[in-house]
């Protein structure tokens, strides 16, 4: 029996707006290492296990994903060769076959760094205006400590470990009729979830029996996250997920 998702064919239609560049640096910072310190066999794997776990999903990726996903190997697969085996590259002279993609994640970075701070400029301005008197701004409780955001690539992470040990702790050779459709998980997470609560993102999962009813539930989670239902949540930088559903207005 094929799975709900395969069943359905169910496609995400999710907007990315971050490309191969911002997920290599979100692995990167994952790790904490330095940029000029990559391993490129272990950046390449992780990197391929998002784009694997994007195909389970279903989910559509630009074609810049799969591009990036083909030199990450074919670097690999240089580094691996002995110097003298190494093909020759008239336009590269380092003896470091990394370099070029560091020098792109080195100049990415300092673009996306610049229009971060532009961005927190043009934030601060919003609050200054002509005219308007200071009791009309609601400023936040200073005792509030600021929300990490949370990316697509932050969701796919966790999802990973939700995933993993839901593969580790059953047996998948047990077949388990699993009948569960997005629209039936849909359902069960706005009974399940009240107006203005909140919970970990792992606990979305804990009734699942299938590896199948995993994968509707997260993709459920995404559509009602675009119908602007439940959003998500990090206390700090790469920290547990929370997912809340939005209060009755």
């Amino acid at each position: 029996m094929k799975s709900p998702v395969e069943a359905a064919d169910y496609k995400v239609k999710l907007e990315i707006f971050e490309g191969p560049l911002d997920l290599l640096l979100y692995l990167i910072k994952k790790d904490e290492i330095d940029i000029q310190n990559i391993s490129i066999q272990r950046i390449t794997d992780q990197y391929l296990a998002y784009i694997e776990t994007f195909k389970i999903l279903n989910i559509d990726l630009a074609s810049e994903f799969i591009v990036m996903a083909a030199n990450l190997m074919y670097i690999k697969s240089r580094t691996l060769l002995p110097k003298s085996e190494r093909p020759p590259e008239e336009d590269i002279e380092e003896d470091d076959p990394r370099w070029e993609l560091i020098r792109q994640l080195i100049e990415y970075k300092k673009f996306k760094d610049a229009a971060g701070q532009l961005a927190i400029k043009a934030s601060e301005q919003e609050d200054y205006f002509v005219g308007h008197s200071p009791e009309t701004h609601s400023a936040p409780p200073p005792d509030a400590p600021p929300l990490a955001e949370v990316s697509i690539f932050d969701l796919i992470r966790a999802f990973q470990g939700v995933l993993k040990r839901f593969e580790e702790a059953h047996d998948l050779g047990d077949i388990i009729d699993d009948r569960f459709t997005v629209a039936d998980k849909i359902e069960f997470l706005l009974h399940e979830l009240k107006p203005g609560q909140r919970v970990g993102f792992r606990t979305l999962f804990a009734t699942a029996s299938t590896k199948g009813e995993v994968i509707v539930t997260f993709l459920a989670v995404l559509e009602l996250m675009k119908m602007n239902q439940l959003t998500v949540c990090q206390d700090h930088l790469l920290g547990d997920i929370e997912v809340q559903r939005r209060p009755v207005l």
